[in-house]
């Protein structure tokens, strides 16, 4: 009878076995196609120019539909508009994730937040200008690939170096105490 007992308690402790939560575990595919089990600074980085093209092709097909002059008329903006709030949104766990890991490298941090600014201020660019032809339009929207790409490559340049340590100045000595007369 005892052995059933025992089976009974080793299942139950590997049932109760939990496996950590990562902090990409709930990171759609499709905003990290290739990344999406790699490192959160991995999924970020891949997640900026592929979540700016997915709102560049949705304001494009608006353009294609209502006219360069038509595209923000109205509610016909309303597909960017939407698609920017949710990739804002989506893309807050990788970017969470990837200031987590870079946060003992003050350049890394300060270039992921550079990089996330960069994004946030391109896609709020995909409006078409006053006056604006398709062709200039279409190699505006297209400028922020290079900028994209310079600044993930300055991030990746700077997980390969090593993490100087901090170092801090000595503790001052205490100062002595005068005898009491």
């Amino acid at each position: 009878m005892r052995i059933p007992a025992s089976i009974a308690i080793i299942f139950a402790c590997v049932a109760l076995h939990s496996v950590p939560a990562r902090a990409l575990d709930k990171v759609d595919t499709y905003i990290c196609p290739t990344q999406y089990q790699g490192s959160g600074i991995d999924c970020f980085l891949e997640a900026v120019p592929q979540t700016y093209t997915m709102c560049r092709h949705i304001k494009h097909i608006e353009i294609i539909e209502f006219g360069m002059a038509g595209a923000q008329e109205g509610v016909n903006g309303a597909k960017t508009e939407s698609c920017i709030d949710k990739h804002k949104l989506s893309l807050t766990r990788p970017y969470q994730a990837a200031l987590r890991e870079a946060a003992r490298n003050k350049e890394e941090v300060e270039g992921l937040r550079k990089l996330y600014d960069t994004w946030l201020d391109s896609l709020a660019k995909l409006v078409p200008q006053a006056a604006e032809t398709n062709d200039a339009y279409l190699k505006r929207v297209a400028l922020p690939y290079g900028q994209f790409n310079e600044q993930i490559a300055a991030i990746r340049a700077l997980e390969k170096k090593p993490v100087a340590a901090e170092t801090k100045p000595p503790p001052k000595a205490a100062p002595k105490k005068k005898p009491a007369s």
